[in-house]
């Protein structure tokens, strides 16, 4: 049995909108490595694209007909619980073909809910005929970035949420980060992570000003380091952008690219591989943090 603080499950949105950083690699052996000390994890798959669920072997997932997470998100937050997948080490809320509708959705849904709190004089009903599945009434406060976290409060049994966003900025990405008001960044040590990075400190600044929440930096993830100079340099600038928060360093190993492509992470297969170590410490700073106190697998 896992112990945990509290009886919400702690929520960790892994995020960084610059595409090559190997974000959903790290997502998931994160999530692997929670469920090798014995934590109950559900994976959301929050990216249109759909590479956690391929990446978790689950890519007929992908192409079932609805409702989806997207029906979730934009309709009735109740389906999430019948939209959960089994995976040998998680639970899963794969994505779906129909998540490329989302950014659409929520950014109807979210002018919705500014022109009925701000008084600007346009009827709701008239901005909910360019939607396919928002209306007013799946609208409920003065923002509509909480759709995935009043989706997530109807299922329960969790220690952890562990959501994989998109590789852009927008509504899908501030609605992931909402929910889980925490994030992990995985990025690469090479100069062009510094912008960004800059970029994604000012996209959860203007979310947190539109919403009134606090959003906690849980750690950067240097992923795929290698020997060079560079490497060396930025290391030191992540470092130094993120004092209070650790700094935890991935090199490039084929096996994590052979787990993946086998449907799992690193810790369900047969191959040894050292930077499992990295993702199990992720897992142990999580728990503690968190309030876990015993290992338990």
């Amino acid at each position: 049995m896992s112990r945990h603080a509290t009886t919400d499950p702690a929520r960790i949105c892994v995020t960084n909108a610059k595409g090559g950083t190997g974000k959903t690699t790290v997502a998931i052996n994160v999530a692997g490595a929670l469920n090798d000390r014995g934590r109950d994890v559900l994976f959301v798959d929050l990216d249109p694209q759909g590479n956690a669920t391929e990446g978790l072997g689950l890519t007929d997932a992908y192409d079932a007909q609805p409702p989806t997470l997207f029906d979730a998100l934009t309709r009735d937050p109740s389906l999430l619980g019948d939209l959960v997948v089994e995976h040998e080490e998680m639970d899963v809320i794969p994505s779906s073909i129909d998540m490329l509708q989302a950014e659409h959705e929520l950014t109807i849904a979210d002018l919705i809910a500014r022109v009925r709190t701000q008084d600007h004089g346009v009827d709701p009903a008239a901005l909910a005929g360019f939607a396919l599945n928002v209306t007013p009434e799946t609208v409920t406060g003065d923002h509509a970035l909480d759709t995935l976290d009043r989706a997530l409060s109807t299922v329960s049994g969790y220690d952890y949420v562990i959501i994989d966003s998109p590789p852009f900025y927008g509504k899908l990405t501030d609605t992931g980060v909402f929910a889980a008001g925490h994030i992990l960044i995985p990025a690469l040590a090479e100069a062009t992570s510094e912008r960004a990075i800059e970029l994604l400190m000012d996209q959860m600044a203007a979310m947190e000003r539109q919403t009134g929440t606090t959003v906690g930096t849980l750690g950067v993830v240097a992923n795929r380091i290698e020997t060079t100079s560079e490497d060396e340099m930025m290391l030191e600038w992540f470092d130094a952008a993120f004092p209070d928060s650790p700094v935890w360093e991935v090199r490039k190993r084929v096996a994590l690219q052979r787990a993946y492509t086998e449907g799992k992470s690193i810790f369900a297969t047969d191959e040894r591989c050292d930077m499992a170590e990295v993702f199990s410490d992720v897992a142990a700073t999580f728990d503690e943090q968190f309030g876990y106190t015993e290992v338990t697998a």
